[in-house]
């Protein structure tokens, strides 16, 4: 199984910063896809970012070019940094780890198939 640990979430004010990460471990291999989805309160998760096997970023429609997704192969870690933060960023978001499969489930949580915990962004006005 694979292992997912998230961390960088905290408290910012609104146009500040974070860098978010999540470390893999455990059985890594046949992980082909990662990405990042987020969850407000009283709202459905929703996709964030994804980067599929080939390393071809996509984006959901609200990021603007905020938000960066990357991967660090040598560290089996993903990254997502996020720039000119919004009140309404503020959520709690996942990394997901997933393999192979079709291109139009990369934005999807069906097309993963390992979570993380979860870390709080909080974006102040």
């Amino acid at each position: 199984q694979v292992q997912l640990v998230e961390s960088g979430g905290g408290l910012v004010q609104a146009g500040g910063s974070l860098r978010l990460s999540c470390a893999a471990s455990g059985r890594t291999f046949g992980s082909a896809r990662m990405g990042w989805f987020r969850q407000a309160p009283g709202k459905e998760r929703e996709f964030v970012a994804a980067l599929s096997w080939s390393g071809t970023p996509y984006y959901a429609d609200f990021v603007k070019g905020r938000l960066t997704i990357s991967r660090d192969n040598t560290k089996n870690t993903v990254y997502l940094q996020m720039n000119s933060l919004k009140p309404e960023d503020t959520a709690v978001y996942y990394c997901a780890s997933g393999p192979l499969g079709p291109l139009d489930r990369l934005a999807r949580a069906s097309g993963y198939d390992y979570w993380g915990q979860g870390t709080q962004v909080t974006v102040s006005a």
